[in-house]
């Protein structure tokens, strides 16, 4: 063999271990994401609470997490960090460490945005980048959801008899956009059977093959015919629907959703991560 092919070999058999190291990473992270959204969740006597993330390429940027509070509240999140891969997943590693600092000491979820945005400006706008987030307290005992948004949707709420409840609107600006911002919060009363869906754009902004968007319309007509399920079956129900109108176009968003049911009764969380006061 010449030089100049043992050298090309060599090279050759380089690139590939390099690739085949690149592979392993990427699934570790991957793996990782995975652990890290798909932890235990708080267990609810009565009411029903799940969330769902699919990413658009191996790992995504998208984010949600439960974390009962102490007073006997559940503090939900959901998040959607600018960008779409490997830049995204570690900017939404990021916003879980700084939402899972911020509820140990703060009140409420307006508050919690406020010092998520003091703890993240500085890095994301070194990054250019920038998060949307939508927080919210569930109180099972006095049957409130209260709520503030750093530039996200606001939620799809659904009663029983498949009628919408039009939440008050609160507004903020995406965690990363300014600066000392402080985020207000409003709150619904929830009654049996009402249904809470909180969802990143991924879901109404996927296109068929006319690039047709699914649009909240489509969301929002759906919830109300599958409203009687569970929150697994409604959930599996979103995703059945979305890859029916996509119609097997390759995804181009990371999908997250979460899932709030009402049931009977007050409800008892069982927390497996409450801080001690």
């Amino acid at each position: 063999m010449s030089v100049y092919k043992r050298e090309m070999s060599q090279s050759h058999d380089l690139v590939a271990t390099r690739n085949k190291t690149l592979e392993r990473e990427i699934n570790l992270a991957k793996n990782i994401q995975t652990v890290l959204l798909n932890g235990e969740k708080p267990k609810l006597e009565n009411d029903e609470v799940s969330g769902i993330s699919i990413p658009a390429r191996l790992i995504g940027g998208d984010y949600f997490d439960f974390y009962p509070l102490p007073n006997g509240k559940l503090r939900i999140v959901i998040g959607d960090v600018m960008g779409k891969g490997i830049p995204a997943a570690m900017l939404m590693i990021l916003t879980r460490g700084a939402f899972r600092t911020a509820a140990e000491s703060t009140r409420g979820p307006g508050d919690t945005l406020t010092a998520m945005n003091n703890a993240l400006y500085s890095d994301l706008r070194k990054l250019n980048s920038f998060v949307t987030v939508f927080c919210a307290d569930w109180d099972p005992i006095l049957g409130t959801l209260s709520y503030s948004s750093a530039g996200h949707s606001l939620p799809e709420v659904i009663r029983e008899d498949k009628q919408n409840v039009v939440i008050p609107t609160v507004k903020g600006i995406m965690l990363g956009g300014l600066p000392n911002q402080i985020y207000k919060e409003e709150s619904v009363t929830l009654t049996e059977g009402d249904l809470v869906f909180i969802y990143t754009d991924g879901i109404i902004e996927a296109v068929n093959t006319d690039n047709e968007m699914y649009k909240v319309e489509r969301l929002n007509a759906l919830l109300k015919s599958v409203v009687a399920k569970n929150v697994e079956e409604i959930e599996q129900c979103v995703i059945k629907d979305l890859n029916q109108y996509t119609e097997g176009l390759p995804q181009k968003d990371d999908i997250t959703m979460v899932l709030l049911k009402i049931g009977k009764e007050s409800t008892d969380i069982s927390s497996y991560n409450s801080p001690l006061v």
